[in-house]
Protein backbone atom coordinates (compact mmCIF):
# COMPACT_ATOMS: atom_id res chain seq x y z
CA UNK A 1 0.00 0.00 0.00
CA UNK A 2 0.88 3.53 -0.88
CA UNK A 3 1.90 5.50 1.75
CA UNK A 4 0.58 9.05 1.30
CA UNK A 5 2.87 12.24 2.55
CA UNK A 6 1.65 14.44 4.88
CA UNK A 7 2.52 17.93 5.20
CA UNK A 8 2.24 19.72 8.21
CA UNK A 9 0.94 22.60 8.54
CA UNK A 10 3.10 24.48 10.79
CA UNK A 11 5.16 28.17 10.64
CA UNK A 12 2.25 30.31 9.87
CA UNK A 13 1.02 30.84 12.64
CA UNK A 14 4.50 31.37 14.99
CA UNK A 15 6.87 34.38 15.32
CA UNK A 16 9.36 34.92 12.83
CA UNK A 17 12.73 34.59 14.83
CA UNK A 18 14.40 37.65 14.05
CA UNK A 19 17.52 37.49 12.25
CA UNK A 20 20.96 38.67 12.79
CA UNK A 21 21.03 42.69 11.88
CA UNK A 22 22.45 43.54 8.50
CA UNK A 23 22.58 47.07 7.01
CA UNK A 24 20.13 47.84 4.64
CA UNK A 25 21.33 47.32 0.79
CA UNK A 26 21.93 50.65 -1.35
CA UNK A 27 19.66 51.16 -3.54
CA UNK A 28 21.49 50.40 -7.33
CA UNK A 29 22.19 46.74 -5.43
CA UNK A 30 18.62 46.11 -4.07
CA UNK A 31 17.63 47.00 -7.42
CA UNK A 32 20.52 44.96 -9.15
CA UNK A 33 19.44 41.49 -7.36
CA UNK A 34 15.47 41.97 -7.68
CA UNK A 35 15.51 42.95 -11.03
CA UNK A 36 17.80 39.38 -11.64
CA UNK A 37 15.16 37.61 -9.65
CA UNK A 38 12.58 39.29 -11.33
CA UNK A 39 13.69 38.44 -14.78
CA UNK A 40 14.60 35.16 -13.69
CA UNK A 41 10.77 33.75 -13.24
CA UNK A 42 10.16 34.99 -16.90
CA UNK A 43 13.40 34.14 -18.62
CA UNK A 44 14.38 30.87 -17.91
CA UNK A 45 12.20 27.55 -18.58
CA UNK A 46 11.36 25.48 -15.23
CA UNK A 47 9.48 22.92 -14.37
CA UNK A 48 8.51 22.13 -10.51
CA UNK A 49 6.31 21.64 -7.29
CA UNK A 50 5.27 24.23 -5.19
CA UNK A 51 3.34 24.67 -1.97
CA UNK A 52 1.41 27.56 -1.15
CA UNK A 53 0.45 28.06 2.65
CA UNK A 54 -1.95 30.78 4.18
CA UNK A 55 -3.50 30.37 7.61
CA UNK A 56 -4.06 27.07 8.27
CA UNK A 57 -4.52 25.88 4.26
CA UNK A 58 -2.09 24.02 2.14
CA UNK A 59 -2.34 23.61 -1.48
CA UNK A 60 -0.33 22.10 -3.99
CA UNK A 61 0.62 23.06 -7.54
CA UNK A 62 2.88 22.08 -10.53
CA UNK A 63 4.08 24.53 -12.95
CA UNK A 64 6.20 24.43 -16.13
CA UNK A 65 7.28 27.85 -17.57
CA UNK A 66 8.88 27.47 -21.21
CA UNK A 67 9.97 30.65 -22.82
CA UNK A 68 10.95 30.62 -27.33
CA UNK A 69 10.71 33.00 -30.19
CA UNK A 70 6.84 33.88 -29.40
CA UNK A 71 7.08 34.23 -25.64
CA UNK A 72 6.05 32.74 -22.28
CA UNK A 73 4.60 29.45 -22.06
CA UNK A 74 3.17 28.48 -19.08
CA UNK A 75 0.66 25.08 -17.44
CA UNK A 76 -0.16 25.58 -13.99
CA UNK A 77 -2.22 22.36 -12.42
CA UNK A 78 -3.48 21.59 -9.09
CA UNK A 79 -3.17 18.61 -7.11
CA UNK A 80 -5.26 19.13 -4.51
CA UNK A 81 -9.14 19.43 -4.25
CA UNK A 82 -11.33 20.32 -7.64
CA UNK A 83 -9.00 19.38 -10.75
CA UNK A 84 -7.83 22.47 -12.17
CA UNK A 85 -5.79 23.66 -15.10
CA UNK A 86 -4.09 26.61 -16.59
CA UNK A 87 -2.73 27.44 -19.94
CA UNK A 88 -0.62 30.44 -20.63
CA UNK A 89 0.57 31.88 -23.44
CA UNK A 90 1.86 35.44 -22.70
CA UNK A 91 -1.43 37.03 -21.76
CA UNK A 92 -4.12 34.70 -23.20
CA UNK A 93 -5.13 32.79 -20.33
CA UNK A 94 -7.26 29.58 -20.62
CA UNK A 95 -8.30 28.03 -17.55
CA UNK A 96 -9.61 24.63 -17.95
CA UNK A 97 -11.93 23.21 -14.82
CA UNK A 98 -11.97 19.49 -15.16
CA UNK A 99 -14.39 18.19 -12.86
CA UNK A 100 -17.12 20.76 -14.54
CA UNK A 101 -15.68 20.08 -18.00
CA UNK A 102 -15.70 24.19 -18.23
CA UNK A 103 -12.62 26.05 -20.15
CA UNK A 104 -12.78 29.62 -19.67
CA UNK A 105 -10.73 32.27 -21.67
CA UNK A 106 -9.65 35.41 -20.34
CA UNK A 107 -6.67 37.82 -20.48
CA UNK A 108 -4.46 37.67 -17.71
CA UNK A 109 -4.56 41.69 -16.44
CA UNK A 110 -2.44 42.92 -13.74
CA UNK A 111 -1.85 39.56 -12.30
CA UNK A 112 1.03 38.12 -10.87
CA UNK A 113 1.86 34.59 -9.54
CA UNK A 114 4.54 32.62 -8.10
CA UNK A 115 7.44 32.11 -8.71
CA UNK A 116 6.94 35.69 -10.87
CA UNK A 117 5.88 37.65 -7.82
CA UNK A 118 7.97 40.95 -8.31
CA UNK A 119 7.07 43.19 -10.95
CA UNK A 120 9.25 44.54 -14.41
CA UNK A 121 9.24 48.01 -12.45
CA UNK A 122 11.22 47.98 -9.50
CA UNK A 123 12.05 51.09 -8.46
CA UNK A 124 9.08 51.43 -6.03
CA UNK A 125 10.11 48.91 -3.52
CA UNK A 126 13.41 50.45 -3.33
CA UNK A 127 10.98 53.66 -1.98
CA UNK A 128 8.56 51.65 -0.18
CA UNK A 129 11.03 49.35 1.74
CA UNK A 130 14.13 48.74 3.43
CA UNK A 131 16.05 46.02 1.41
CA UNK A 132 18.53 43.72 3.09
CA UNK A 133 20.27 40.40 2.92
CA UNK A 134 19.22 37.35 4.71
CA UNK A 135 20.23 34.19 6.29
CA UNK A 136 20.75 31.61 2.97
CA UNK A 137 18.75 28.43 3.17
CA UNK A 138 18.56 25.07 0.69
CA UNK A 139 15.77 24.94 -0.48
CA UNK A 140 14.54 21.88 -2.88
CA UNK A 141 17.60 20.43 -3.58
CA UNK A 142 19.42 24.34 -4.32
CA UNK A 143 21.55 26.54 -2.76
CA UNK A 144 19.71 29.92 -2.24
CA UNK A 145 20.33 33.89 -1.28
CA UNK A 146 18.10 35.55 0.95
CA UNK A 147 16.44 39.31 0.59
CA UNK A 148 14.49 40.79 3.17
CA UNK A 149 12.26 43.46 2.29
CA UNK A 150 10.85 45.50 5.59
CA UNK A 151 8.31 48.19 5.28
CA UNK A 152 8.97 52.01 5.84
CA UNK A 153 5.42 52.37 7.83
CA UNK A 154 3.09 50.54 8.80
CA UNK A 155 0.40 50.53 5.56
CA UNK A 156 2.16 47.38 4.47
CA UNK A 157 3.44 43.87 4.67
CA UNK A 158 6.82 42.79 4.83
CA UNK A 159 8.35 40.15 2.72
CA UNK A 160 11.26 37.73 2.77
CA UNK A 161 12.19 35.95 -0.61
CA UNK A 162 14.76 33.44 -1.60
CA UNK A 163 16.49 33.08 -5.11
CA UNK A 164 18.25 30.09 -6.30
CA UNK A 165 21.74 31.28 -6.29
CA UNK A 166 23.43 30.44 -9.87
CA UNK A 167 19.94 31.49 -11.74
CA UNK A 168 17.99 34.23 -9.55
CA UNK A 169 15.17 32.00 -9.81
CA UNK A 170 12.73 32.56 -6.84
CA UNK A 171 12.41 29.83 -4.58
CA UNK A 172 10.73 30.59 -1.79
CA UNK A 173 8.21 33.68 -1.08
CA UNK A 174 7.26 34.75 2.41
CA UNK A 175 4.36 37.38 3.38
CA UNK A 176 4.93 39.17 6.96
CA UNK A 177 2.19 41.17 8.67
CA UNK A 178 2.62 44.20 10.66
CA UNK A 179 3.13 41.71 14.10
CA UNK A 180 5.88 39.74 12.08
CA UNK A 181 4.01 36.90 11.47
CA UNK A 182 3.54 34.66 8.84
CA UNK A 183 0.56 35.08 6.52
CA UNK A 184 1.43 33.39 3.51
CA UNK A 185 4.10 31.64 1.93
CA UNK A 186 5.19 29.84 -1.48
CA UNK A 187 8.03 27.03 -1.50
CA UNK A 188 9.22 24.66 -4.37
CA UNK A 189 9.37 21.54 -3.06
CA UNK A 190 10.76 20.17 -6.29
CA UNK A 191 11.75 21.95 -9.20
CA UNK A 192 13.96 21.80 -12.27
CA UNK A 193 15.52 24.75 -14.20
CA UNK A 194 16.61 24.78 -17.99
CA UNK A 195 16.74 21.15 -18.48
CA UNK A 196 14.30 18.57 -20.28
CA UNK A 197 11.82 21.75 -20.18
CA UNK A 198 10.03 21.45 -23.17
CA UNK A 199 7.60 23.08 -25.28
CA UNK A 200 5.51 20.06 -25.33
CA UNK A 201 5.05 20.28 -21.40
CA UNK A 202 2.96 23.10 -21.72
CA UNK A 203 0.70 21.86 -24.17
CA UNK A 204 -3.22 21.28 -22.36
CA UNK A 205 -3.98 18.05 -21.63
CA UNK A 206 -7.18 18.34 -22.08
CA UNK A 207 -9.24 18.94 -25.40
CA UNK A 208 -12.46 21.60 -25.00
CA UNK A 209 -13.15 20.64 -28.14
CA UNK A 210 -14.42 17.75 -27.50
CA UNK A 211 -17.93 16.10 -26.43
CA UNK A 212 -19.29 16.77 -23.36
CA UNK A 213 -16.94 20.46 -23.11
CA UNK A 214 -18.52 23.73 -22.74
CA UNK A 215 -16.61 26.91 -23.31
CA UNK A 216 -17.22 30.04 -21.08
CA UNK A 217 -16.02 33.02 -22.90
CA UNK A 218 -15.30 34.63 -20.00
CA UNK A 219 -16.07 38.78 -20.52
CA UNK A 220 -13.34 39.13 -22.89
CA UNK A 221 -15.27 41.72 -25.02
CA UNK A 222 -16.74 43.60 -21.91
CA UNK A 223 -13.41 44.28 -20.38
CA UNK A 224 -12.76 47.79 -21.21
CA UNK A 225 -9.54 50.34 -20.10
CA UNK A 226 -11.82 53.47 -18.73
CA UNK A 227 -11.84 56.05 -16.30
CA UNK A 228 -15.06 55.46 -14.71
CA UNK A 229 -15.06 58.26 -12.33
CA UNK A 230 -14.37 56.38 -9.09
CA UNK A 231 -11.35 57.46 -7.06
CA UNK A 232 -9.80 56.90 -4.05
CA UNK A 233 -9.47 60.38 -2.22
CA UNK A 234 -6.45 59.43 0.63
CA UNK A 235 -4.43 56.20 -0.65
CA UNK A 236 -1.37 55.34 1.97
CA UNK A 237 1.83 56.89 0.44
CA UNK A 238 4.03 54.65 -2.22
CA UNK A 239 0.56 52.92 -3.78
CA UNK A 240 -0.23 53.86 -7.70
CA UNK A 241 -3.18 53.04 -9.84
CA UNK A 242 -1.86 50.08 -12.23
CA UNK A 243 -5.75 49.02 -13.86
CA UNK A 244 -9.16 50.53 -13.85
CA UNK A 245 -11.77 48.43 -15.74
CA UNK A 246 -15.39 48.12 -16.02
CA UNK A 247 -16.83 45.41 -16.94
CA UNK A 248 -20.73 43.77 -16.93
CA UNK A 249 -21.16 40.82 -14.67
CA UNK A 250 -21.84 37.50 -16.26
CA UNK A 251 -25.25 36.44 -16.56
CA UNK A 252 -26.79 40.07 -16.44
CA UNK A 253 -26.40 43.95 -17.08
CA UNK A 254 -24.92 45.04 -14.01
CA UNK A 255 -21.77 46.58 -14.15
CA UNK A 256 -18.63 46.52 -12.09
CA UNK A 257 -15.96 48.66 -11.63
CA UNK A 258 -12.78 47.49 -11.00
CA UNK A 259 -9.70 49.51 -9.45
CA UNK A 260 -6.22 48.28 -8.64
CA UNK A 261 -3.31 50.08 -6.95
CA UNK A 262 -0.33 48.39 -5.99
CA UNK A 263 3.21 49.50 -4.34
CA UNK A 264 5.22 47.08 -6.30
CA UNK A 265 5.06 44.37 -3.85
CA UNK A 266 1.54 44.46 -2.44
CA UNK A 267 -1.41 44.69 -4.73
CA UNK A 268 -5.02 46.40 -3.65
CA UNK A 269 -8.47 45.91 -5.06
CA UNK A 270 -11.40 48.23 -5.17
CA UNK A 271 -14.64 46.86 -6.50
CA UNK A 272 -17.70 49.11 -6.64
CA UNK A 273 -21.17 47.41 -7.79
CA UNK A 274 -25.16 47.99 -7.19
CA UNK A 275 -26.22 46.92 -3.68
CA UNK A 276 -29.35 45.35 -4.97
CA UNK A 277 -28.41 41.55 -5.30
CA UNK A 278 -25.73 41.95 -2.79
CA UNK A 279 -27.33 43.12 0.78
CA UNK A 280 -26.35 39.94 2.32
CA UNK A 281 -22.73 40.58 2.25
CA UNK A 282 -21.40 41.52 5.17
CA UNK A 283 -20.11 45.06 5.68
CA UNK A 284 -17.61 46.32 7.50
CA UNK A 285 -14.09 44.62 8.19
CA UNK A 286 -13.33 40.71 7.49
CA UNK A 287 -10.04 38.39 6.73
CA UNK A 288 -9.74 35.70 4.22
CA UNK A 289 -5.79 34.47 5.18
CA UNK A 290 -3.51 36.71 4.32
CA UNK A 291 -6.36 39.54 2.88
CA UNK A 292 -7.73 42.06 4.57
CA UNK A 293 -11.18 43.00 3.42
CA UNK A 294 -13.46 45.85 4.31
CA UNK A 295 -16.93 46.42 2.26
CA UNK A 296 -19.28 49.75 2.67
CA UNK A 297 -21.90 51.55 1.35
CA UNK A 298 -21.87 54.67 -0.89
CA UNK A 299 -24.87 55.55 -2.06
CA UNK A 300 -26.46 52.68 -3.76
CA UNK A 301 -23.03 51.18 -4.35
CA UNK A 302 -21.46 48.75 -2.82
CA UNK A 303 -17.44 49.53 -2.27
CA UNK A 304 -15.54 45.99 -1.30
CA UNK A 305 -11.60 46.62 -0.45
CA UNK A 306 -9.23 43.77 -0.36
CA UNK A 307 -5.72 43.34 -0.71
CA UNK A 308 -2.60 41.52 1.55
CA UNK A 309 -2.24 44.44 3.68
CA UNK A 310 -2.89 45.39 7.40
CA UNK A 311 -6.25 46.01 7.83
CA UNK A 312 -5.68 50.39 8.84
CA UNK A 313 -4.58 49.99 4.89
CA UNK A 314 -7.68 48.70 3.26
CA UNK A 315 -10.38 50.60 5.82
CA UNK A 316 -8.20 54.02 4.79
CA UNK A 317 -9.02 52.95 1.28
CA UNK A 318 -12.64 52.05 1.48
CA UNK A 319 -13.19 54.95 3.23
CA UNK A 320 -11.62 57.44 1.06
CA UNK A 321 -13.73 55.82 -1.96
CA UNK A 322 -15.69 58.57 -4.05
CA UNK A 323 -17.59 59.26 -7.18
CA UNK A 324 -16.78 62.38 -9.23
CA UNK A 325 -18.88 63.37 -11.64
Amino acid sequence: MKRRLRIPVVALSVFVVLEAAAGPLEEADALQMLERIAMAARKLNYSGTFVYQHGQRVETSHIVHFVDSDGEHEKLETLDGPRREIIRNNDEVQCYYLDAKVVRSQKRVGQRSFPALLPEQLSSITQNYSVRKGRSERIAGFTSEALILEPLDGMRYGHKIWAERETGLLLKARTLNEKRKVVEQFAFTQVTIEAGVTREMVQPTYNADLSGWRRDKFAQSLLTDVETGWTVNQFPPGFQKIMEISRTKQGGNTVITHMVYSDGMAAVSIFVEPVAGRKRLPKGLSRQGAINVYRRTVGDQLVTVLGEAPAKTVMQIANSVSFQD
